[in-house]
């Protein structure tokens, strides 16, 4: 599948060949996104294309982008390009090409549909598209009906748009199963086929009825019927559906995912409609549980009121209160116990008022009351693979709310909840691997400097996530390969130079899309001891990746290098050999090539004899002010001596007159 290179004007062409016409938007073609018309210029003639703009903090799917290249059937709205260009409103946007929607969608003229016809205009296709992605492994997320469209009456629908946001973000809690539902949007991860299953098994039962049913009740009212009641019985209530339809839409509604059918099986309808699987039916409690927000008569609804509200409900565990209604009014012999070992386990973990402590113990709970729910840690509730998505939307949250989300993200990973989480559901999910997963994200979390923290791992579980760094503004780089051409235009505003090139955001995204060899640098980055140093390493990661991606010339960020190796030219003592340093900086700038540049400064053998020369210096200076002072020091001792000796000769020559004169007198 084609990529585009990063834009340089409106003019850019995504994968070389798609340009975007943001003239003519697209309303409701884009599956919740906003998408415009865009155009082959291979073809300048052909029609009927379109670019779905992805929302900031929302990357696009890597993996199913990746996994739908070649794809060739027309029951999809399949991806054929991807990348970055200029927005309606000038403003770099990432978008993801696709054919436009042969009509309206589904719900633009909802309305009672036939049983032959939904059969054979919407299962059957839907069905062949959902097999051909489970080969592919992947899953679409986005199947609801304002996100099916048809040519017209007659014609068989086809899949809208679901690769230009994270799985299942944009889907309304109708469509989407409790256990998907109750996640933060941006953390429902990819699902399984069975999740598809289920939505396509509500576009059914609203096509069959002509209306959307539950209307008036909000998500969270909406989870919570399907919670207490059952998702079939909570949508379809006493409404008659059509016989064929009836029998089909109660398995894929099915609570459990691994009783739904397969798509191949939904791809023959008689086949699927003969299929039946035993469900055990809900345990309701003979008396409820009374809880803040309200009352609960099941497992599975105590389970979400305590993902909802975890610290009433650390309290109400730990006093008690959860298994004795267990026992007595529920009479659940097998889940009582393994709650009661949940909660001596919290004596074991931390003292009363130990929050992480309370933490681990409500999702534990979570876990064993509701096998089928999420990893609800704090109040929040996600999938571990939308863990990438979900820090990817605290960033662009804003305050309070990004920085509170983020912070139990950071929470939840520094304790490893993931791998406790899968451990208490070994049955439901692969314990080894997502041990493995969760060790490694919390290594990344607590390396050192600025190759670590969220950061890093926020780029590193969203490979087509953007760099956030002020420094880019105006640029998409969300690969390796568009970093230093950006840097390069960053260095034209007068107001980026006097910052350094690479901030703490561009750090963390040259850890997660390099190998670890810039690690050391990434790091010191963060506490340098130096301005020197600090530049050193600097040029040193900068000079790398102009070599490994076999970048052109940077006259710009050269310049700016240049501009902020002063502290480096310092450390040179001297005083010819920094001002040839100079120069020859200034000439290694204008080629714009920055390993020369590292070479002249960080040459150790010239560094050393630098350094030997300015030792000899210091030594014959020393030797000199010693020689001075050793003079200065004999010159005052030759004096004394000669007022002494002087003194003494005046006063011979006074005693010799004396005495010739004595002598002068005795002869007279």
């Amino acid at each position: 599948m084609a990529v585009s290179p990063p834009p340089d004007d409106a003019n850019i062409l995504i994968g070389g060949v798609y340009a975007v016409d943001v003239a003519r938007p697209l309303p409701g073609a884009g599956g919740g996104l906003p998408a415009f018309a865009a155009t082959d210029r291979r073809f300048p003639g052909r029609g009927g294309l379109m670019a779905v703009q992805s929302a900031p903090g929302a990357p696009p799917r890597a993996m199913a982008l990746n996994a739908l290249a070649g794809w060739t059937g027309a029951e999809m709205l399949a991806p054929l390009a991807y990348g970055p260009a200029r927005g309606a409103q000038g403003e770099p946007a990432w978008f993801v090409v696709s054919a436009a929607p042969p009509g309206p969608s589904v719900a633009a003229t909802l309305r009672p549909w036939g049983e032959l016809e939904l059969l054979e205009c919407v299962l059957r296709p839907a069905a062949t598209v959902l097999a051909a992605l489970q080969q592919r492994r992947i899953t679409h997320r986005a199947i609801r009906i304002d996100n099916i469209f048809r040519l017209g009456p007659g014609a068989s629908v086809v899949l809208g748009n679901a690769w230009s946001a994270p799985p299942a973000q944009h889907q309304p809690t109708l469509f989407e199963p409790p256990y998907s539902a109750m996640c933060l949007p941006s953390g429902r991860g990819d699902g399984t086929i069975a999740d598809d299953i289920y939505a396509l098994g509500v576009v059914l039962v609203v096509l069959a009825l002509g209306r959307l049913p539950l209307e008036g009740l909000d998500a969270t009212a909406i989870l919570r019927r399907k919670l207490s009641l059952g998702s079939q019985a909570a949508l379809v209530g006493d409404d008659r559906l059509p016989p064929a339809i009836s029998d089909l839409v109660r398995g894929m509604l099915a609570e459990d995912p691994e009783h739904r059918p397969p798509p191949a099986l939904l791809a023959e309808p008689a086949l699927a409609r003969a299929r039946r699987v035993a469900a055990r039916p809900l345990r309701r409690g003979q008396h409820p549980l009374d809880l803040a927000g309200g009352q609960v008569w099941d497992a599975r609804t105590l389970a979400h009121a305590i993902a909802t509200d975890p610290e009433a409900g650390a309290r109400l565990l730990r006093s008690g209160t959860v298994d004795r209604w267990m026992r007595r009014s529920l009479g659940d012999s097998a889940v009582a116990p393994r709650l009661d070992d949940v909660v001596r386990q919290r004596g074991l973990d931390g003292t009363a008022d130990d929050v992480g402590a309370d933490a681990l113990l409500t999702m534990r709970a979570v876990a064993v009351l509701d096998p089928l729910a999420p990893l609800c840690w704090r109040g929040v509730a996600l999938w571990p693979d939308g863990l990438g998505a979900a820090l990817a939307a605290a960033e662009v949250m804003g305050e309070p709310l990004g920085n509170l989300l983020a912070e139990r993200l950071r929470d939840l990973i520094a304790s490893e909840a993931s791998g406790n989480w899968a451990a208490i559901r070994p049955e439901r999910s692969d314990a080894a691997m997502v041990r493995a997963e969760t060790r490694t994200r919390r290594a990344l979390l607590r390396l050192r400097g600025w190759s670590g923290g969220l950061p890093r791992l926020r780029y590193a579980l969203n490979p087509l996530l953007p760099c956030s760094s002020p420094m880019l503004a105006g640029r998409i780089v969300a690969r390796l390969h568009d970093l230093l051409p950006a840097l390069e235009a960053a260095a034209s505003r007068p107001e980026a130079r006097r910052e350094r090139p690479i901030d703490r955001e561009i750090a963390a995204f040259i850890a997660a899309r390099h190998d670890q060899r810039f690690d050391g640098e990434l790091e010191g980055l963060a506490d340098a001891t130096s301005p020197e140093r600090a530049m050193l390493m600097q040029l040193r990661v900068l000079a790398g990746l102009q070599r490994q991606v076999e970048g052109g010339a940077l006259p710009a960020l050269a310049g700016w290098l240049a501009e902020q190796a002063a502290p480096a030219l310092d450390a040179w003592h001297n005083r010819a050999r920094r001002a040839a340093l100079e120069h020859a900086m200034g000439e290694a700038a204008r080629f714009g090539q920055l390993a020369p540049m590292l070479a002249l400064l960080d040459n150790a053998a010239a560094r050393t004899a630098d350094g030997r020369g300015f030792q000899a210096a210091g030594e014959a200076v020393r030797r000199i002010d010693a020689e001075l002072a050793a003079l200065a020091g004999g010159g005052a001792e030759r004096h004394e001596t000669a007022r002494r000796i002087g003194h003494e000769a005046v006063l011979g020559v006074a005693m010799m007159a004396v005495t010739v004169a004595v002598v002068a007198m005795l002869v007279s």
